[in-house]
């Protein structure tokens, strides 16, 4: 069964994890992403581990359902081809910054009358609309200027730390493969193609606002920013006698009974504690109640506790963990295949379920330019439907 992208094409010039990832998650809706690299390769084929050179793990976890064309943009017949492609489809996304596509003619104002069609969709630091414009980012920089580095520092009450995780990169992928969809929809209903900007910057203080505006949400303002209950000193994994646990009451209903749990039913009527509000101005003393109140039992015996009482609680698991762990078997979600170069590979599967398209693997992570000839080769493309 065909995926819910099936006949969308895509033009892929982008380069480590924002864009790739993005256009990963439409091939695997469907689409046929074709990845244009310049002779060096994409960046992120560089990396360790690895098995051969320009095969690093990130780029077979960012890279399947693509084929790679290699080609030099900078040079008039490189340009030829790539516009040649650009004609055959649908969206064209490059994480390239604005002056440089407006050197090229790649910037959606130069595309737009030969290709009234096309969704062209770049992906960079900041918007061409503000101060910023044309500032290089990635990830690490993103994270600090976004704030979330210092929300990670406890909003100022420790020194600034980044996730451990490229997660502006990948967050806004999120963004990236939303707007590409929306606009294919858009395009359903009016026929025509339109530009699509998604600036990291902007992308990740709108993700971090919802809870972190907090008090200055109001005008004039009901308190400082930063969410108590995500910034108090107790927010972590709780040791049990023998390992460590998350676990969080969150609801009037499991805060009964989890204080029922404890051996404190009494505290349900604590005036401190009763509701959500009168608990959001005591989250340090009650996480650690939470805490000292885990170290009774054993991970085991508080597993089968929380089960019961319907508290929201996990384990914290490894990577290794979770390659054994039983809920993810029963999903096949671990998915192991044969890399014609590369060979025996684990990869995550597809998480999101559709019910009549779904998506699927149906390429290996390409080694660079493996697909030059048979895209370029034999001149077969069309115009875009």
């Amino acid at each position: 069964m065909a995926g819910p992208l099936d006949g969308v094409r895509i033009l892929d010039m982008s380069t480590v994890g924002m864009g790739p990832m993005a256009t990963q998650m439409l091939g695997d809706m469907g689409a046929d992403v074709i990845k244009v690299e310049p002779p060096a390769g994409d960046v992120f084929r560089h990396v360790t581990p690895q098995r051969h050179a320009g095969m690093s793990h990130a780029h077979l976890n960012l890279n399947r359902n693509k084929r790679s064309v290699v080609l030099d943009a900078k040079t008039p017949r490189g340009l030829e081809a790539l516009l040649e492609l650009i004609a055959g489809a649908d969206v064209f996304v490059s994480n390239m910054r604005a002056p440089a596509l407006r050197r090229l003619g790649l910037d959606h104002e130069s595309l737009a009358p030969r290709f009234p069609r096309l969704i062209h969709c770049v992906c960079y630091g900041y918007s061409e609309r503000g101060p910023y414009a044309g500032r290089p980012a990635i990830d690490d920089t993103i994270q600090a200027a976004s704030g979330l580095a210092w929300l990670q520092g406890a909003a100022g009450a420790e020194a600034p730390r980044y996730v451990n995780s490229v997660v502006a990169d990948k967050t806004v992928a999120l963004y990236v493969s939303n707007a590409i969809a929306c606009a294919l929809y858009a395009r359903e209903r009016t026929g025509a193609g339109q530009s699509i900007e998604v600036p990291m910057f902007e992308c990740m203080v709108a993700f971090l606002a919802p809870e972190h505006l907090a008090g200055r949400s109001f005008v004039p303002a009901e308190g400082e920013a930063g969410y108590a209950r995500l910034l108090n000193e107790y927010r972590r994994p709780f040791a049990t006698r023998d390992g460590y646990l998350s676990v969080v009451p969150y609801t009037d209903a499991q805060w009964r009974r989890f204080f029922a749990l404890a051996g404190d039913p009494g505290m349900a009527d604590d005036p401190r504690y009763c509701t959500a509000r009168d608990r959001s101005r005591h989250f340090p003393e009650l996480y650690r109640y939470v805490e000292d109140t885990l170290r009774a039992r054993t991970t085991a015996q508080w597993l089968e506790a929380l089960e019961t009482a319907d508290i929201p609680f996990a384990p914290v698991h490894s990577f290794d963990d979770l390659l054994a762990d039983p809920h993810l078997a029963a999903l096949g979600f671990w998915r192991e295949c044969e890399h014609p170069t590369e060979g025996r590979l684990r990869q995550a599967g597809i998480p999101v379920h559709f019910g009549a398209t779904p998506g699927d693997v149906r390429r290996h992570a390409p080694s660079l330019g493996e697909h030059t000839e048979e895209v370029l080769g034999g001149r077969t493309w069309s115009v875009p439907r």
